[in-house]
């Protein structure tokens, strides 16, 4: 992930600029999702980037430490984000010890670039930075929007990117499909939901699953019947070859998902609501 550092420090500058668009409309937006998302009391923020995600966060937790592995960025962060109860420190989070747990864990469009072999561990990383009953909120992009990255042939989960130097990068990049990534985290011991907001972004919001008798199931293909994974969806939209529907998911979380969509219970529903803004999900439907 070095080539993925160095090439968001040489994109802090121009990154709101390039990411954003519209700055003033984004940081609406961002404020609306964080209230949304209701942080509150000690909330870390991973992948802080330039600090509009930052800004947000600091108007409602207690305090907020954020990291990130980029200086440049940090920088810029700490010259736009000056509460005495925002801490910045430049980290990479699989090696960073804070000596300290989080009632929330953040982060924005930094998902999508953890590598899948990393997944796993990752996840296990944020179960031993929360406190008791904590939560993992996260900002990232839907896969439909996958259509705007130039994939390496051969390589599902790169992308090349270029700065307005000309400058050529190779990134990671998963985009969220909300219900693969429902099932996923299901598998790795933690209740999930997502939702999407507007056309391009997705909110989740995680905690560790502590119901008696709920434990993580082995991971199974990703593939559905007459569904593909995000990843061979992104293929898909940029015409690549398929591999043919070749399995059908048999744990329980993905059976969960199909009564979740006709409507129906299973025994396997989580108990414990889980709020994203107005919308709450609970004894196995919507409210």
């Amino acid at each position: 992930m070095a080539g993925q550092v160095d090439y968001y420090r040489r994109r802090a500058g121009e990154y709101d600029a390039t990411a954003y668009g519209d700055v003033t409309a984004a940081r609406a937006r961002i404020a609306r999702l964080v209230a949304e998302m209701r942080p509150a009391g000690s909330v870390l923020e991973i992948a802080c980037g330039t600090g509009l995600w930052t800004e947000a966060l600091a108007g409602l937790a207690d305090a907020v430490t954020a990291i990130d592995a980029a200086p440049e960025a940090v920088e810029i962060a700490r010259g736009r984000v000056r509460p005495a109860s925002v801490t910045f420190e430049v980290a990479d989070v699989f090696s960073w010890d804070p000596g300290s747990r989080f009632d929330v864990i953040f982060f924005s469009a930094w998902l999508s670039h953890v590598p899948m072999s990393r997944f796993g561990q990752f996840w296990q990383l944020l179960g031993g930075l929360l406190a008791g009953n904590g939560r993992v909120l996260f900002i990232d992009e839907h896969v439909d929007e996958c259509g705007k990255e130039a994939y390496v042939a051969g390589r599902d989960e790169v992308v090349e990117r270029r700065l307005r130097d000309g400058s050529s990068f190779r990134v990671i990049k998963n985009f969220v499909d909300p219900e693969e990534m429902e099932l996923r985290l299901r598998r790795l011991g933690w209740d999930c939901v997502i939702r999407r907001d507007g056309s391009d972004w997705v909110c989740g919001e995680a905690r560790l699953a502590r119901q008696p008798g709920l434990h993580p199931v082995p991971a199974v293909s990703t593939a559905r019947a007459g569904r593909q994974p995000a990843a061979q969806s992104c293929r898909r939209s940029r015409g690549g070859p398929l591999p043919p529907p070749a399995w059908r998911f048999s744990d329980p979380a993905c059976a969960e998902l199909d009564h979740r969509r006709a409507g129906t219970r299973t025994a396997a529903t989580v108990a414990t609501p889980l709020v994203i803004g107005r919308e709450r999900f609970s004894n196995g439907r919507w409210h």
